[in-house]
């Protein structure tokens, strides 16, 4: 675990290099949080400058428990979910409510795929689900605290997450299938 401590009390003195040097610090890794949560990078851009800007206006509650990473990784994510709810964009995809999509029961896909083409596949959820799968599996957030942080009830986080993963399943299996008729085809 780097020590952070200098450059924190450098950037509470306003110092800009100690300001961009925590900024060059975490920029890619929250850039890339915030990109889970948003359909563009532009949007994703916009949420981490904003979140930065949280970050350097709270630094003084940084108590120094825990990684600084993961305290500003809080900080990127609240202010994704808090885009989310009040851009246009994505306010009416955060409608959480049952849907017809077809949920799978099969637990167990054998496609192997690499970590970009899950992302990719996670960001073609729609925007509640991929939210609630991020905010879950992603984040490690108990389905008590994202009812909390969304406004919905424990149920239907665990049930949004439950169809959000049947989801991303069926379209693993998909593809999988579509691998196989390639390969036989030839």
């Amino acid at each position: 675990m780097t020590d952070h401590r200098q450059l924190i009390k450098d950037c509470l003195k306003g110092n800009a290099v100690a300001q961009k040097q925590l900024y060059s610090l975490f920029a890619e890794p929250m850039l890339g949080i915030c990109y889970r949560y948003t359909k563009s990078i532009t949007d994703a851009e916009d949420v981490m400058q904003e979140g930065f800007i949280k970050v350097f206006l709270h630094l003084h509650q940084y108590k120094s428990e825990g990684e600084l990473g993961g305290w500003i990784r809080r900080i990127m994510v609240t202010t994704a979910i808090n885009y989310l709810k009040k851009n246009s964009q994505y306010k009416y995809d955060l409608v959480f409510e049952n849907s017809n999509i077809h949920l799978v029961t099969d637990d167990d896909p054998e496609m192997q795929m690499s970590t970009k083409e899950l992302a990719e596949l996670i960001r073609q959820l729609p925007t509640g689900y991929q939210t609630i799968f991020n905010l879950h599996a992603v984040e490690g957030y108990s389905h008590v605290e994202i009812g909390k942080m969304l406004g919905i009830n424990e149920g239907t986080s665990r049930s949004q997450y439950a169809r959000a993963r049947g989801l991303l399943i069926s379209w693993i299996n998909r593809n999988k299938e579509d691998v196989k008729k390639q390969l036989y085809a030839q």
